[in-house]
């Protein structure tokens, strides 16, 4: 049968594939995927700040292995732009999970030979990792109705909660993978981290088929046969004057990445708070995993909310969320509590629903033919922005304490609720255009 991608009317002859069941093949294809690799991310996350402070035996350095990797995953959106641009999802998301293996090896080639520079290389390169995981959200609205958008986009989003949550659960039975390898204790959840990576690269490479980027490409040409390059924008630089352009993609860009910011920021070093404390890997491993779930375990709910009342109220609610979970946090004290575990759930709540609604936004403020540069340009704005974040959590913690950073955070999450209800405001005066909800 002749590819949907280049005929898309043979969607509807009577022979051919139906629309929606290629939606519910790419989406099921994506869940899987997303399981396995959020395995990967989720186990080299847990111990990288642990490893850094380990290998360098400063605490303020420790922040720089989170760090490295959000930089080198925002980075790696540009040629995994470029990339889904020509030549579709597939493209993309494979070579993204493999370069995150390359990071996971060279990770634990430096927790061996005790090299602080080689480690952060590696981190960055495993940052590749979350560039799939993340663009694999857009990949899963390409052939979905705008009624739809949401509850697809977030089921993508959901699935990672099983390979995110287990993953740090894994840090005990990675030792005793390190043990029997004979590598350092903390090596052994990379080696979960690149197994995780490569089989959800043999996953996305042999069942996204057709490709979901390239079929609704065609189908908005009406059929014409042109191949993927065929006036195809694939630069985040034209991403970003697009984003500019667009008060719809620009609020999406701003929820993504201000939620991503407080997230990241607060998370990275909670690890090194409950150490000083002298919390076990194994507790610190469950709270990382209780965050996780609230990152994603309810994020169909923050999906359906955002297709029924419209995104800027659900990233309001999100915002607010993560005011509550700074605070929670900030108040907690050092090592294990019940506070310091729900402000983390709590976090990892307000992160999905910015994070749903927000793409959503982005999804919704970009033209098909704009697509990939658009998502790629604002993934990459959310990365550096959480990056830089994540850089300078460690010196707040190392100078002012985790009291303040939990402050600070709880600042940025209520600006953006701040400013998400203003242009809600804006949209309804009747000078303002009604743009997506």
């Amino acid at each position: 049968m002749t590819d949907p991608r280049a005929r898309p009317d043979l969607l509807a002859a009577p022979d051919g594939p139906d629309l929606a069941s290629l939606q519910t093949r790419t989406v099921t294809t994506l869940m899987s995927s997303q399981v396995m690799g959020g395995v990967g991310v989720a186990s080299g996350i847990a111990v990288a700040a642990l490893m850094a402070a380990e290998i360098s035996g400063r605490d303020d350095l420790s922040g720089l292995a989170n760090t490295t990797q959000v930089l080198g995953g925002a980075l790696m959106t540009i040629p995994v732009a470029a990339l889904m641009a020509a030549y579709g999802r597939r493209a993309g998301l494979v070579t993204a999970y493999l370069v995150g293996t390359v990071g996971a090896v060279l990770a634990i080639t430096a927790a061996v030979i005790g090299h602080f520079w080689l480690l952060l290389l590696g981190t960055a390169l495993f940052g590749a990792s979350s560039t799939a995981n993340s663009q694999a959200r857009y990949a899963a609205v390409d052939l979905a109705p705008p009624t739809r958008r949401g509850r697809h986009l977030s089921l993508v989003v959901w699935a990672t909660t099983i390979g995110s949550v287990l993953g740090p659960n894994i840090l005990g039975p990675g030792q005793a993978l390190a043990d029997a390898l004979g590598l350092p204790p903390l090596a052994g959840a990379w080696v979960f981290s690149a197994a995780g990576f490569l089989v959800a690269a043999l996953l996305i490479h042999l069942l996204l088929r057709p490709d979901p980027l390239v079929t609704a490409r065609a189908l908005a040409d009406h059929g014409a046969p042109t191949g993927p390059r065929v006036g195809q924008r694939g630069s985040v630089l034209h991403g970003l004057r697009a984003i500019l352009a667009s008060p719809v993609a620009r609020l999406g860009t701003l929820a993504v990445t201000a939620g991503h910011v407080v997230m990241v920021a607060v998370m990275v070093m909670t690890p090194i708070h409950m150490s000083h404390g002298h919390a076990e890997v194994e507790v610190i491993g469950f709270v990382i995993s209780i965050h996780i779930l609230g990152m994603y375990g309810l994020s169909p709910v923050a999906g359906y909310l955002t297709d029924r009342w419209g995104a800027r109220p659900v990233i309001v609610t999100g915002a607010v969320i993560q005011v509550v979970a700074c605070v929670l946090a900030a108040t907690s004290r050092t090592g294990w509590s019940l506070g310091l575990l729900a402000g983390l759930f709590l976090l990892g709540l307000g992160w999905s629903c910015t994070m749903v609604a927000g793409s959503n936004l982005v999804a919704a403020g970009s033209e098909v033919r704009d697509r990939a540069s658009v998502q790629g340009a604002s993934d990459l704005v959310m990365g550096l922005s959480a990056a830089a974040a994540g850089g300078l959590a460690g010196v707040v913690v190392q100078h002012l304490g985790y009291d303040w950073l939990g402050g600070a955070g709880a600042a940025v999450a209520l600006l953006l609720a701040v400013g998400t209800v203003a242009s809600a405001r804006r949209a309804r005066s009747p000078q303002g255009r009604a743009p997506a909800r």
